[in-house]
């Protein structure tokens, strides 16, 4: 039974069918089966599917195309534009997934309430290839080249990361972006020939250690920091607004976990479950940005990630 990666991009945002588009002008591509009205090309055992909808709008792609096509898919890429209040130019890499939102609650960029998909292990070893193709093209420091912090769709249930190029229309129409971002699928998943970059079932058994980030930011800078050293892996980094605690002071004064509402522990424990079910025989660490959170968020995210067993490490911890 063949095993696909899919490749996701939607022909209404430059900044997806672009590097699609710089993909598809690579060798060795040819036409594939039609899923209703989504055009697919194949090269090797990748499928690169292209719709015309918005890219969190499609969700279960990877059902869908296993339904029509027989072959399974074992990880799922997309390509997006990304947008920032900075308006700063920058190359992104991260983990999707709405876990801390309630049942009742609309997701705004696609998604289902309480859901992280299993994060990519590429995320890790991509960023870092990524810094090094994008350096040697002369994007940086023009772009910044950073992580997200987990967040929106679509639904997917296979390995997923998205790829962005933000933060205006100017950045998403750059070729020269797109062609960095091609050019890391290419080479990330040997679509050319050579050896993948990132494979978990290969290259696990020299460090099985995945970093959970909780805490900080979006563009997650303390876990970056250690994310950036070789060898280390990443999963879903829940910054601080995927993590909802409520005062306990606000209520009855008892600072134990029981008495914090908000949906912190839903968050941490789908993300920790789709962590475990992507990285099979890995070593889950916890890495909080200990200065983002008050001492009775700390306290209450430290008890809580004991009972479901995940040793919280320091940067030393995961080389």
């Amino acid at each position: 039974m063949t095993m696909v990666t899919l490749l996701v991009a939607t022909t209404i945002d430059p900044a997806s069918i672009n590097p699609a588009n710089e993909l598809l002008a690579m060798p060795g591509w040819s036409p594939g089966p039609s899923l209703q009205d989504i055009k697919s090309f194949a090269n090797r055992d990748v499928r690169l599917l292209l719709h015309d909808k918005s890219i969190v709008a499609e969700d279960d792609l990877d059902n869908r195309w296993e339904e029509l096509t027989g072959e399974v898919v074992d990880e799922v890429i997309f390509f997006s534009r990304h947008t920032a209040v900075s308006n700063r130019p920058a190359l992104t890499v991260h983990p999707i997934g709405v876990p801390h939102l309630l049942d009742g609650e609309v997701p705004l960029q696609g998604g289902k309430p309480g859901w992280a998909a299993p994060p990519s292990p590429r995320i890790g070893p991509w960023l870092r290839l990524l810094k090094t193709i994008a350096e040697s093209h002369n994007l940086v420091p023009e772009f910044e080249i950073t992580l997200e912090g987990t967040h929106h769709g679509p639904v997917t249930n296979k390995r997923t990361l998205f790829l962005e190029i933000g933060s205006t229309e100017d950045y998403w129409c750059r070729q020269d972006a797109a062609k960095v971002i091609a050019l890391l699928v290419w080479e990330g998943l040997a679509i050319g020939g050579g050896i993948d970059v990132g494979n978990w079932n290969r290259e696990h058994s020299k460090n099985n250690k995945v970093l959970l980030g909780i805490g900080g930011g979006h563009y997650a800078p303390r876990h970056m920091d250690i994310v950036l050293k070789d060898g280390v892996w990443v999963s879903h980094l829940l910054s601080g607004y995927s993590l909802p605690m409520e005062d306990p002071k606000l209520s009855n004064g008892n600072t134990n976990d029981k008495s914090i509402g908000g949906s912190w522990k839903q968050s941490i424990k789908a993300s920790y479950e789709a962590t475990t079910s992507a990285f099979p025989d890995g070593e889950i660490i916890a890495h909080l940005d200990h200065k983002s959170f008050k001492s009775w968020q700390k306290t209450a995210i430290t008890g809580f990630l004991g009972e479901l067993g995940v040793k919280i490490g320091k940067p030393k911890d995961f080389y």
